[in-house]
């Protein structure tokens, strides 16, 4: 009899019920999609926030004290306390290895051009190849890392290249001031020797670096005997936003509780990447990026919340939806409903029948609803971040839990109607 009964209702009320799975659907494709990218939004955003610079820095631990002290940037006063580039690999075997996106090591200089004028000189990493002792092959360097820069004129420094220590990248305002062009070639000479070097690239950075010239590290080692030396290196690392707890062990680690340590420790707070970067990086203080690194967990955080509030208004506008469409269903079976009730039926009874068959639609909808959302993020995941959205299962138990407490919260108009419907008065044409 139940059963005959709802599939009643499903055929002869066609129409509004796929109105109502359709409802369900759009509301659970919404919540599945956003869910899903909220579940795998850090990685993208961290990712994309990556193409704007480091977020840790690296230094001497002599250097950055003198830093600190005397208020002084870096430059030749400061290269008295140096960093091991033969260490720089050790970056890839902290705990967080697999967070550390980027990195390049950095040594500056003053050198003279032949007019007698002064530049700085900055050695680096431009797609320096490492095979680490893990078995892992990776390519770092300031290609990665200054992803902003434009290439005026010319092209990237290539270190595969034969001759690429003979070559350099030049800052755009640079060569305009010396009329440098791209197959020039300009002698640098340093505090050990000078050098013929061809200019591949102009890039324009937008920053000081416009007055740079950039080489490979090898060749500024080599120039100012300084070999195997770096003074500082960046470090591109994928964090998570700071909480009081990181906020607590960015101060003093050794004031945790050794549970609390280890809950730090084992979570990628950008203090505790820098504390790991320190252990493996002899005599080296690792300090994060401030304006970065709080930068990517605010941005983070609010595109979390704007996530989760489209999420709430798109449910409430389903329950809304559920709502009207049930509520004129039970409208127009308030005949049918009279006579069970005048015939002896409960009112538990047939709200049970009635509640029976929303849930029945909310499945349907449900079902589709999910298989849409989960196409819903792709298009997100491929348009905004350009990569896949992984498929988390943990969404599917938890928009199935929202899909039930709308469908319930919208059908409780028409269950109060079912309850208050008096037989004789809609058996006798009354209301």
């Amino acid at each position: 009899m139940l059963f005959r009964m709802i599939r009643g209702v499903l055929f002869h009320q066609k129409g509004k019920m796929l109105l109502i799975a359709v409802t369900i659907a759009l509301g659970a494709s919404l919540a599945t999609g956003m869910l899903n990218v909220v579940m795998d939004v850090e990685d993208k955003v961290n990712k994309e926030l990556k193409n704007y610079g480091a977020n840790i820095t690296v230094k001497p631990k002599d250097a950055s004290l003198l830093s600190d002290i005397y208020e002084v940037g870096d430059g030749d006063a400061l290269n008295a306390a140096y960093l091991r580039e033969d260490e720089l690999g050790r970056l890839k075997t902290i705990f967080w290895a697999f967070n550390i996106v980027d990195f390049t090591p950095f040594l500056d200089a003053q050198v003279t051009l032949p007019d007698g004028d002064g530049v700085k000189l900055v050695g680096t990493w431009f797609n320096h190849h490492l095979s680490l002792p893990t078995g892992e092959e990776l390519d770092a360097g300031v290609q990665g890392m200054r992803s902003w820069w434009e290439i005026a004129d010319g092209r990237w420094l290539n270190e595969a290249d034969a001759g690429a220590d003979s070559e350099i990248m030049v800052g755009a305002l640079l060569a305009e001031r010396k009329r440098w062009t791209v197959g020039e070639t300009v002698k640098l000479t340093g505090s050990h020797g000078e050098k013929a070097m061809k200019i591949v690239g102009i890039f324009d950075a937008g920053s000081d670096e416009d007055e740079q010239i950039f080489a490979t590290l090898d060749a500024v080692q080599a120039l100012t005997d300084r070999e195997g030396r770096v003074a500082s290196i960046e470090v591109s690392a994928l964090t998570t936003p700071d909480n009081d707890l990181a906020r607590r062990a960015a101060k003093n680690p050794a004031a945790l509780t050794s549970r609390d340590y280890e809950t730090w420790y084992c979570t990628a707070y950008v203090s505790a990447i820098c504390y790991q970067i320190q252990e493996v990086i002899t005599g080296s203080v690792a300090s994060a990026v401030r304006q970065v690194a709080e930068s990517e967990g605010t941005i983070l955080d609010k595109t979390k919340l704007l996530m989760i509030l489209i999420t709430a208004l798109s449910l409430i506008g389903s329950a809304l939806g559920i709502s009207n469409l049930v509520t004129a269903s039970v409208m127009e079976r308030a005949q049918e409903i009279g006579l069970l009730k005048a015939i002896g039926a409960r009112d538990r009874s047939i709200t049970g029948v009635v509640m029976t068959e929303i849930l029945i639609t909310a499945l349907i909808g449900f079902a589709a609803g999910y298989g849409m959302g989960f196409g819903f993020a792709q298009l997100i995941g491929r348009s905004v971040f350009g990569s896949a959205i992984e498929m988390n299962t943990r969404v599917i138990p938890i928009v199935a839990g929202l899909i039930a407490l709308v469908t319930i919260a919208g059908s409780l108009p028409a269950i109060r109607m079912v309850l208050r419907l008096k037989p004789a008065e809609v058996l006798h044409g009354g209301h």
